[in-house]
């Protein structure tokens, strides 16, 4: 512990410029770590500003999250409504298909009997037309010998009783035989017009029940269509619901991702807090302690006015003074991460895996997996391990010339570094890869001005602090 006390010590004194001469402490140390602790309280402010704005961001998002699953379930049911719906009409139309086809049956076994009615009027027209001329014949026959005058004549000229009894039973034959003939005539007639009747009306009957079907039959074909594009419409819903969930869902990781970097963010802050107080103390005390110094030299000094050797001493001592470090800027204040060529610059792109334009919030450095990771700069360690999208990751964060930047390194092979560590400028952090959303090896390296955030809205191209 006292080991990354020092540590982180030496870090935050590095980074703000202080610097000390032996047990001297000047005033610009003391008023640069006084800024240093106002500065980093701002930070503070902000982060817990950020931390409360990110935790309602996630409490929005697992609410929208909540109803996305609810009308989820919504649709599902529609959908298997729909289904069942679309099993029942399908079912339905199936029986009017055979009603159908049965009705055409019928209908083919009227048209058959229709043909052989045809047939049978046929016979029904021969007999007719026979019995046409047997009856003409038999009314010729009759106005001949003036009609029913004749059979009295024939029975009344019997020669006997015998005779009129023979005579009679001839007669009542012939009359018995004129009356079937007529109503055989007239009920082939009768008989005739029935069938036809019958046959006409019965075709007539299923060829209308024939049209009811079929227009049942559209009616339950286009039902049946209605309800396939409801469906088709329910599961463009459902998957659309589905896309919205996934993007929530990976939305409130990275939230979560956000709030772990924050939270290790604010730690570092606190530490570099507490060690600037701490360091501020101790240049207080040595301040205190350089002050008495020089009151005892100041009094012991006027005591030996005389002495010439005394005072040149004194003077000596009092010219002792301390420097200021340097600290690099503009485009020195990051190091080259890993050996490679830039293959892909900061800025609007194809997304080679999400196929859509969006922000490439940093470069990528083609180097093969296990080239060496370094740091890019000094700094703590905030995140070391695995985030969605970019796979193995590290991230750091700096306080660079009174300014909090964030570096971040993605798609790693291997991490050896963990949070909360303290690395300078060159370390060896790990080794890059091809872990996470990657379409080969390389290093995806992202520089944000404050602390990283899912929105990339601090990212700043990384080129130009090199």
């Amino acid at each position: 512990m006292k080991k990354y006390a020092s540590l982180m010590l030496a870090t935050t004194l590095a980074v703000t410029g202080i610097s000390f001469s032996g047990n001297t402490a000047s005033a610009e140390s003391i008023d640069g770590l006084e800024n240093k602790i106002n500065e980093l309280e701002k930070e503070q402010s902000e982060l817990k500003e950020q931390q409360g704005s990110i935790s309602g961001d996630k409490s929005d998002t697992e609410g929208k999250m909540n109803e996305n699953e609810e009308e989820q379930s919504t649709v599902d049911t529609q959908i298997k409504s729909i289904d069942d719906k679309l099993t029942k009409t399908q079912n339905d139309i199936a029986t009017k298909e055979q009603e159908i086809t049965s009705t055409n049956d019928e209908i083919k076994k009227l048209e058959d009997r229709m043909i052989e009615l045809k047939e049978e009027i046929k016979v029904l027209k021969e007999r007719i037309k026979e019995r046409d001329e047997l009856i003409k014949k038999r009314l010729r026959a009759i106005q001949k010998s003036g009609g029913d005058m004749k059979y009295i004549e024939v029975i009344l000229g019997s020669k006997s009783f015998g005779d009129f009894i023979n005579r009679s039973s001839a007669v009542n034959t012939i009359m018995d035989q004129d009356k079937t003939i007529l109503e055989e005539q007239q009920a082939d007639k009768d008989s005739l017009e029935a069938n036809k009747a019958e046959v006409e009306e019965s075709k007539a009957s299923v060829e209308k029940k024939k049209v009811a079907l079929e227009g049942q039959k559209e009616e339950l074909v286009a039902l049946k269509d209605d309800l396939a594009d409801q469906k088709d419409q329910k599961k463009t819903l459902m998957a659309k619901l589905e896309k919205e969930y996934t993007d929530l869902e990976e939305y409130k990781i990275s939230l979560e991702d956000e709030q772990q970097i924050l939270a290790a963010q604010a730690e570092a802050v606190e530490k570099a807090k507490n060690l600037a107080e701490s360091e501020k103390g101790k240049l207080e005390q040595l301040a205190r302690e350089e002050a008495a110094r020089k009151e005892a030299e100041k009094r012991k000094a006027e005591q030996a006015k005389a002495s010439s050797s005394k005072t040149a001493s004194a003077s000596s001592s009092s010219s002792n003074s301390s420097s200021t470090g340097n600290t690099s800027s503009g485009s020195g204040l990051f190091i080259w991460p890993a050996a490679g060529p830039k293959t892909s610059d900061y800025g609007m792109r194809h997304h080679p895996i999400q196929g859509i334009d969006k922000l490439h919030a940093g470069m990528d450095i083609g180097a093969s997996t296990g080239t060496p990771l370094k740091a890019a700069a000094t700094g703590v360690v905030i995140r070391a391990g695995w985030m969605s999208g970019y796979g193995n990751t590290i991230m750091i964060t700096h306080n660079l010339n009174g300014k909090t930047y964030t570096t971040l390194y993605a798609h790693l092979s291997s991490i050896s570094v963990s949070a909360g560590q303290t690395v300078t400028q060159g370390q060896n952090i790990g080794k890059t890869g091809n872990s996470g959303g990657s379409t080969g090896p390389h290093l995806h390296f992202e520089v944000h001005e404050g602390g990283w955030n899912a929105a990339k809205s601090n990212s700043v191209n990384p080129a130009k602090f090199f």
